[in-house]
């Protein structure tokens, strides 16, 4: 990590410590137990920025970071989900400040900014399965996100078509985990808006049988094809010539940061295999 992304990242000009190992972790969580909002399956902790002593703590209450360390049954998914984020980044989807860090005990955890916080203001923040009153954040369409979006955004045409955008990168990097609860809106004081990317991971990588979606695209869960992508585009009026422009061409830039991540080289050469079949799927320039 260079300087200046530490200064941004932490405010300090030294990489924070965090004295924690994974065994820490199931007892840190239980003392925090009802004292969080954070859900899902992977275990998360919330931290804070110790000044003084230049290390990450765990933080009931003001958080400034979510930390999501390594787990037993799904290997490597702090640096598939680190990789992940750094692809997005590149091919300019708005996604939050994030890296890896070593706990104490040399296993490598990921830790992502909140973007829900501005200095002291916290930034109002709902999710789709919260907005769209869901019970199950895995029954339903990725239509009813972007029709909710669209009634709800200040600025509905340019964010429905970043959502589409995010549904194209799930698909590419082999996310089938992208539920209700991974799209939010943020309430600024200028408008409401769709909140930058998170949770992206190729969970292909861990669960080669999974579905290709989540939730459905055109009705369909897996098997998806180009017809079904646009099929999507056409119900937010997304002009076709620039529905996949941002991805056209990116394979060698994807690939790079494949192989410059902490992932092992199995994972690195799967995940390569995983981009170029989507791509072809697609019918897009790789």
């Amino acid at each position: 990590m260079d300087s200046k992304f530490i200064k941004e990242m932490f405010g300090v000009n030294q990489i924070p410590k965090i004295a924690l190992s994974l065994q820490d972790l199931p007892f840190k969580a239980q003392d925090m137990a009802g004292k969080m909002s954070i859900s899902g399956v992977q275990p998360k902790l919330s931290l804070k920025l110790d000044k003084t002593l230049g290390e990450l703590v765990v933080a009931p209450t003001g958080g400034e970071y979510i930390f999501k360390p390594q787990i037993q049954q799904w290997p490597h998914i702090p640096e598939n989900e680190n990789c992940c984020m750094d692809i997005a980044g590149a091919l300019d989807i708005h996604v939050p400040l994030h890296c890896l860090l070593m706990l104490k005990d040399g296993t490598l955890a990921y830790i992502v900014k909140r973007f829900d916080r501005q200095s002291e203001t916290k930034i109002h923040q709902e999710d789709f399965y919260q907005i769209l009153e869901k019970t199950d954040k895995y029954s339903g369409s990725l239509e009813q996100i972007g029709k909710k979006l669209k009634e709800v955004s200040t600025v509905p045409g340019l964010d429905v078509q970043l959502f589409f955008e995010r549904v194209i990168l799930s698909f590419i990097l082999g996310n089938g985990d992208g539920h209700f609860k991974n799209y939010s809106i943020s309430y600024y004081q200028d408008g409401v808006r769709l909140s930058p990317a998170y949770d992206i991971v190729c969970s292909k990588l861990v669960l080669p049988g999974e579905e290709d979606s989540a939730l459905t695209i055109n009705g369909k869960k897996n098997d998806l094809t180009r017809n079904d992508l646009n099929t999507f585009a056409e119900c937010f009026k997304i002009p076709e010539k620039i529905r996949y422009e941002k991805f056209m061409g990116k394979t060698t830039r994807i690939k790079q940061f494949i192989q410059e991540s902490q992932l092992p080289q199995d994972f690195k050469t799967k995940f390569v295999e995983i981009i170029l079949s989507r791509y072809e799927r697609l019918k897009i320039p790789a």
